[in-house]
This record gives structure tokens, sequence and C-alpha cells, in this order.
């Protein structure tokens, strides 16, 4: 590890902030956690819990200075409020900051148009807000910003590391990689993106922008010290990956339901990788001025691949599971062309860990353990269609009691949006 820093992580409270503000503690960085505890209010909206209990951001702080005898700073602060975090900049002075404080969820973008604006504006605005702050009072501080692999979409050619050198009338340009994402929230993550880069060229910033795929895990070794700093674990429509319903759904005797074809394939990386990743993009800065992006995953899978593994992996411990293919709600293709590069992370050391080797340790066994916690209706079929513009089983059924008795009308209305 290079020398002791002083690290703001944004979005300390979320799946991968809170395991990561727990890891540069461990590592002896002085770590300030930042959050505005939206996830937990968009829960109690939706309906919607962490497999895992969680425990609050005070609870957390305090089990791990009992435990380790180091300090997490604790702050609760929104991001798109600029006049506080200015003064929160001006506080700690960071060395680097881990942006992860973004709504994070395609479908909540896509429920109707105001979860669209809201999931745009404190996106992009918390980004801008973050931005300003930086160049005004730390310069040269290092964002580490977590972009998306979603930002790129499945284009019918090869995904570089952010950038593609492209020939065109005989003249040649490195220009940043086109890209057609899938939903209103990955574009937020675009136009971070394309804001990030703007800094960098005009104000100097010294930026890492890391498109991130699918992670899945819970289990580092910090949260395996006490049951007060576990992660969250979602696993229903509007927040779980599909790897985690896949296994919640065979926990629980339910078919593993796949949206459409099931050939949508996407990078997957363990958590434990996760801060691997970001660790070394702390240790080993860009310059002044330059704005690097890293793909940042391990393997690639479709879903129909992801489904396969749960299933033989189940069938292995003695357990029969069911795959089931559901009409798609997203708009998106089911068979397609995707080969993304991301050695940059390999050539600064990174050592993955695979999913065949940690299914089971890392997704099933927890699963099993908290299974009894599960609420099927929360994998029935998906509450939100791409098509609609606006959810109106959502909107009918937001209340969970009401939402159990709609099953009908859900098959109904992503039937006729997917004609």
């Amino acid at each position: 590890m290079s020398e002791s820093k002083k690290v703001i992580v944004f979005g300390a409270d979320g799946y991968i902030g809170w395991p990561m503000a727990m890891h540069l503690s461990r590592l002896g960085h002085q770590v300030v956690a930042v959050d505005n505890l939206a996830r937990r209010s968009w829960d109690l909206e939706g309906g919607t819990y962490s497999l895992i209990p969680i425990a609050s951001m005070e609870t957390r702080v305090s089990r791990w200075k009992e435990l380790t005898g180091r300090e997490i700073v604790w702050r609760k602060l929104d991001l798109c409020d600029a006049g506080s975090l200015d003064a929160l900049m001006s506080e700690f002075l960071p060395d680097a900051v881990i942006h992860l404080g973004e709504q994070r969820s395609a479908p909540f973008s896509m429920i109707s148009r105001d979860h669209a604006v809201r999931t745009q504006v404190n996106n992009i605005v918390g980004n801008l807000n973050l931005l300003f702050a930086i160049h005004s009072i730390v310069p040269e501080c290092h964002l580490i910003k977590l972009g998306s692999m979603g930002e790129y979409g499945a284009p019918n050619i090869d995904i570089e590391e952010g950038y593609i050198t492209i020939e065109h009338n005989g003249r040649s340009d490195t220009l940043p990689f086109p890209k057609v994402p899938h939903s209103f929230y990955h574009l937020s993550k675009v136009a971070d993106s394309q804001n990030i880069h703007f800094a960098s060229r005009v104000w100097g910033t010294r930026a890492t922008d890391l498109n991130q795929g699918v992670v899945y895990g819970v289990h580092t070794e910090d949260t395996a010290l006490h049951p007060d700093l576990m992660t969250r674990f979602d696993f229903d429509s509007i927040w779980g990956t599909a790897l985690n319903r896949f296994c919640v759904q065979a926990a629980v005797g339910q078919p593993l339901t796949v949206y459409g074809k099931g050939g949508q394939t996407r990078g997957y990386l363990d958590i434990r990788d996760t801060m691997a990743c970001i660790t070394l993009t702390l240790d080993n800065p860009p310059e002044i001025g330059e704005c690097r992006v890293f793909n940042q995953f391990t393997e690639q899978f479709s879903i129909n691949d992801l489904a396969a593994l749960v299933a033989s992996t189940r069938k292995r411990m003695g357990l029969q599971t069911e795959i089931s293919h559901v009409a798609n709600p997203r708009v998106e293709a089911e068979e397609h062309y995707y080969n993304a590069k991301h050695t940059a992370l390999l050539d600064l050391g990174l050592q993955p860990h695979y999913l065949s080797d940690t299914l089971v340790s890392s997704v099933i066994s927890t699963v099993e353990r908290f299974k009894d916690r599960v609420d099927p209706i929360l994998l029935q079929m998906p509450s939100v269609t791409w098509r609609s513009g606006g959810n109106e089983i959502w909107d009918k059924y937001a209340n969970i009691d009401e939402f159990k008795s709609a099953g009908d009308d859900l098959l109904r209305l992503i039937d006729s949006s997917t004609r």
C-alpha cells in the first residue's frame, strides 16, 4: 500500500460503499463516510428490503471502532447540497474521494417521470457539485468515480476501455467510446462521464472513471467480523441483480425467471474484487488533467449462463431447480455480440475471484441462511416496464399489501408492453 491518505467515501451506506469504507480504514487510510441515507427511504417507498438485516451507520462505525480500534468518521450529507458539500471538503481536504453516492437502479429510474427525474438530478447534479468542490477547494484531489458498464450498451464491436481511435475521411483521433445506454439511470452515468472528462480537459481534474460490471457477494474480510458490519443483499426486481434473484427464487422453490431469450450478456465481479480495484486505483493515481477509464469486471456471463450455473451448482448439492423464460419488461437486445476489454486493472495487479469457485460461499450460503426473511411477492413478475413511460402497476400497488393481489395485472401489462 502507498502512504496513508485522507479519503472521503460518498455513498458509504450502500452495498459497496460500507465495505469499501471499512477496507480503506483497515489499510490505514483516514476515512470519512458520507451518505444521505436515501437508499433506505427508497426501500420504505417501494416495500423492498435487504435480505440481510443491516445496522444503522451510527451502529456500524461504533462497532468497527470497538472491534478494530480504527475510526471511521460518519457524516450525513446530500451531494446535491452544494454548500454543505463545500464545507465538508474544506474541513477534511481529502487526497482522494470515492464517489459511490448515486441512485443505481435501472428499473427504479424507469418507474415514472418522477423517478427518472429524481435519478438524474441526484446523480448528475451531485456529481457536478463534487467536481466544482474539487476544483475550487482541493484541485489536486483524485476523483474515483463509479461508472457502469451499462453506459456502453451492447454495440456490435469490441468495447474498449473508455476511448477508441477512429479513422474517418483520412483523419484519425482518439475519442471517448460511443455509448448507447439502456435506461435513464445509465444515461445519468453517461452524463457524469462526460462532465468528468470535461473537468479533466478544462480544469485539470485528476480522475478515474470505473465502468463497473454487476457485483455479487456480500462477504469481505471486514463484513465477516460481526453482524453489525454486514452489507445489504437485494433480491427484488427493482434493486436486486439477476444472480441474487435466481439464488433466492431457487431457495424458496420458485423457478428462475429469465427475461426473454436470456442472451443478454454483461460483465461480473466479486465484491472483494471491487474492493481491490478501487484500492489499486487509489494507490496508482493518474496525472493532473488525466481522465482514465477502467472497465471494472472479471468475467462475462449471459443471463442464461447465470441460470444454468445456479441450477448446476444446486444439482451438485442434491437440489432441483426449474428455469422459466418470461416476457422481458425491458427494451434490450436479447441476443447480441459482447466483448469488452478489461486489462487495465489486471495490469495494475488485480487477482480475480471467479464465480464458479465462489458462488456457494458468496451468494447461495447467504441466501440459505436468511431465506426465512424472503417475501415471495418480491420475486413475482417485475412491476416496472420500459415501454409504458409511467408504470401504472407500480403506482397502483406501491403499497406492498395491495401488490400481493396484483399478479394477473402485472402479467397483462408486461405482455401488452412487449408486443
